[in-house]
């Protein structure tokens, strides 16, 4: 595939990535409130699980993954569906209201159920 057309799944895969962010975050808002970054939490959690799972089918070559997947959904939708930029800036956020077990609890939370759901993905994409 040429680095052009790799360019415009990337660009599509990211479009479809950010909203499918605003919605889930959005939705998180509306069902959790403010007190913790549900949305963001989710967000991460499930992109790294989606990731672990893509990595998984293509690791084990079981599946055919049309060659545009990789830069479109690695790249593209995940880049942009993830959020670790904003993690950041909210566990600073969380420090500055001096909620620092909130924000250990943030932290710590985000790093180990996203190592785990990136091991279950691989874990479950190696079994398709």
């Amino acid at each position: 595939m040429t680095e052009g057309r790799s360019l415009i799944w990337v660009m599509l895969g990211g479009a479809l990535g950010a909203s499918a962010r605003y919605l889930v975050g959005g939705w998180a808002l509306r069902r959790f409130g403010v007190t913790f970054p549900w949305g963001t939490f989710l967000i991460n959690i499930s992109g790294c699980l989606l990731l672990g799972f893509f990595a998984g089918v293509r690791g084990e070559g079981r599946w055919a993954v049309p060659t545009f997947l990789t830069p479109g959904f690695g790249i593209g939708f995940l880049g942009a569906y993830t959020t670790f930029s904003t993690f950041a800036v909210e566990t600073v956020n969380l420090l500055e209201l001096r909620s620092v077990v909130l924000a250990a609890a943030y932290v710590g939370g985000s790093v180990a159920v996203g190592v785990l759901a990136a091991g279950v993905g691989t874990l479950l994409g190696r079994q398709v």
